[in-house]
């Protein structure tokens, strides 16, 4: 999935955005590459992730990653769903297209197969 996305340092070459609305979450250039599984439930509006739900998910591998919430150009999150928040599009509230471990205070993942590019 990565072909042309990545520099030879392993950061984002071009910006990445909302599927749905097109809305810009991260700036090219901001954000490495990382590999860790990670499951995901299906994409949805923010109201319809809740803790008590139990939703169908896909097991993501490619990410970026950034270490400060502040990089983020438009991106809003969920409350807590057990130690997790996940990242939704700030503008249109669709998502999740990635997630924040509450244990893991400076990793947030952005999954490359659940945005676009410009």
């Amino acid at each position: 999935m990565e072909r042309g996305l990545v520099s030879p340092d392993g950061k984002n070459v071009r910006a990445v955005l909302c599927q749905r609305c097109g809305c810009r979450v991260l700036s090219a250039g901001v954000a490495k590459l990382a590999r860790r599984e990670l499951i995901l439930p299906l994409m949805k509006k923010k109201s319809s992730l809740k803790e008590d739900a139990h939703p169908d998910g896909d097991l993501l591998v490619e990410h970026w990653l950034v270490h400060d919430m502040f990089i983020f150009e438009n991106v809003g999150f969920t409350n807590d769903v057990g130690k997790v928040k996940y990242l939704v599009c700030a503008d249109c509230e669709v998502g999740p297209i990635g997630w924040h471990s509450l244990e893991e205070k400076n990793n947030f993942y952005v999954a490359l197969d659940r945005v676009s590019y410009e």
